[in-house]
């Protein structure tokens, strides 16, 4: 386990399953917790709870769920029993130099937040906390193409949009299940990667090509990929699991018009395997937090 926390005051505000093992293993490394958002979990022996406002009055380090916000700025909270809505009110309330974890932003509340003199850590984007992420995430994209699909995933034709952390980690067990996997991405080193693994590379420019021979597709990237013109090309029996952070990859209402199925699925680590995924944040932020809450604020970035 990673440097101690011993006296360091940590507001965990929102998440689901997975916070409840993080926040354990925060407090052996002496971390005091701050709990918001979880009024309808069974207490966790040394963590107090708190309004919102009081909790980040109070804390050195504000953590926000992996999951991130949406478009509006809520925050999952699956235990709360008020909405958690990080918006430019919210990072007023902020005290100067408090750093605050979150999986991801939209940019116009990273760059309001840059006014303000409040560091927000992305973690979502950082290697240490992605790699290790994308396991859980690509078993439970596997889990769901299994459940929605009227076919096995060994001998399909499946299809990787997206070469990455995930995406890598994806195709590989999906080799390993038997498919016949297609890994699209723009870079050549990763085409040229992609073959060496035993997938069939794809340029995304020759995806409108080729996609309709595609079963199963699994899209890690997070802008519109699937559109329109790339939906009409694919077939109407194929499942589509957009793993991508929201809004997803995909044209979700014109795919539901055209008949095919398409599932959104942000957030499967804390769905298919919560206390992995807990562990694994337990892991990291450690280091995250004393990196952060001692250098000054453009040391770091």
């Amino acid at each position: 386990m990673s440097a101690g926390l011993k006296g360091i005051r940590l507001a965990v505000i929102g998440g689901d399953e997975r916070e409840l093992y993080f926040i354990p293993e925060m407090q052996k490394l002496g971390a005091h917790i701050i709990g918001a958002g979880f009024e309808k979990a069974d207490p966790i022996p040394g963590m107090r709870l708190a309004a919102q406002q009081e909790a980040i009055r109070e804390a050195d380090v504000l953590i926000f769920p992996l999951y991130g916000a949406d478009e509006r700025g809520l925050i999952k909270a699956r235990y709360g029993n008020e909405p958690i809505v990080l918006n430019q009110e919210m990072l007023q309330a902020i005290p100067n130099n408090r750093p605050l974890f979150i999986g991801w932003v939209r940019p116009t509340l990273k760059a309001a937040a840059d006014k303000m003199g409040i560091r927000i850590i992305e973690t979502a984007k950082l290697d240490e906390v992605a790699i290790l992420n994308s396991v859980p995430s690509a078993e439970g994209a596997i889990q769901m193409a299994m459940q929605h699909t009227r076919i096995t995933l060994h001998g399909s034709r499946s299809y990787v949009l997206g070469l990455g952390r995930t995406g890598w980690t994806l195709a590989a067990m999906l080799k390993g299940l038997g498919a016949r996997v297609t890994g699209v991405a723009r870079k050549t080193q990763d085409l040229a990667r992609a073959l060496t693994l035993g997938l069939t590379p794809l340029p995304f420019s020759e995806l409108e090509r080729a996609i309709g021979q595609a079963e199963v597709i699994f899209n890690t990237v997070p802008s519109l990929v699937l559109d329109k013109e790339l939906l009409e090309k694919t077939s109407r029996d194929a499942v589509i699991i957009d793993v991508a952070s929201m809004p997803g990859g995909t044209d979700f209402e014109y795919a539901q018009m055209l008949g095919i199925k398409a599932l959104l699925a942000p957030g499967l680590p804390g769905m298919a395997a919560p206390k992995t995924a807990g562990m694994i944040l337990a892991q990291v932020y450690p280091r995250l937090i004393l990196r952060y809450l001692t250098a000054p604020m453009t040391s770091v970035e």
